[in-house]
């Protein structure tokens, strides 16, 4: 059976790796997603997954931006994950980038840092060196990470947030558009503000969908 590119999930975050596969002239062969009322996206036809037969030799992106659901469909999946970039990105060549991750176009990633697997990082958004992104995390549009910052499981940086230097931010955060974050930040928080505090608790609910 020959390699076939899939995409898991048919929604705005799918629209924008239909395009970065488009950019890289890599061909999306099925769309695949667990609602079945969903039946296109982009003039393409959705499939639902539960009518898919997954292969060892499928590429597949999960193309799904809640950061929970990217957890639960990368682990019931025997499949061979694979990162998308956009050529337009800047990524050093000292960088890790693990697998499943994809980065949108104008994102800068420089020399040191370390990504997970299936995190996001968005549109223009800057991991500078030696930062650290634990897996399914998501780094939204125009999120600024200075140097030496820690970034834990499942967290999410909104769009235009700021983290000055070495700042630990937990797991399964949510620091809140244009925060500018100065404190260390304990895991399952909501953090917002200049400078951001925290303002409850992120409780973190996984419903079994499948």
């Amino acid at each position: 059976m020959d390699t076939r590119l899939i995409l898991y999930g048919a929604s705005g975050h799918c629209r924008v790796i239909m395009d970065i596969a488009d950019s890289l002239s890599q061909k999306v062969d099925l769309i695949v997603d667990d609602n079945q009322e969903v039946f296109s996206i982009c003039n393409r036809k959705v499939l639902n997954s539960s009518t898919i037969l997954f292969n060892k030799k499928d590429n597949v992106v999960i193309s799904i931006g809640n950061n929970n659901i990217r957890k639960m469909i990368s682990q019931k999946l025997n499949v061979n994950y694979i990162s998308l970039i956009h050529p337009s990105a800047l990524i050093s060549k000292n960088s890790k980038i693990d697998t499943g991750t994809v980065i949108m176009a104008g994102a800068i990633v420089n020399s040191g840092a370390v990504i997970g697997e299936h995190c996001i990082i968005n549109s223009g958004a800057v991991v500078e060196h030696d930062c650290f992104i634990g897996d399914y995390a998501h780094i939204s549009p125009n999120a600024s990470l200075a140097g030496g910052v820690h970034v834990g499981e499942g967290t999410q940086i909104g769009i235009g947030a700021t983290v000055i230097q070495n700042i630990r931010i937990g797991k399964w955060v949510m620091v809140g558009a244009g925060a500018v974050i100065i404190n260390d930040v304990p895991d399952h928080s909501v953090v917002v503000g200049n400078p951001g505090r925290i303002i409850k608790r992120n409780e973190l609910i996984l419903v079994n969908r499948f």
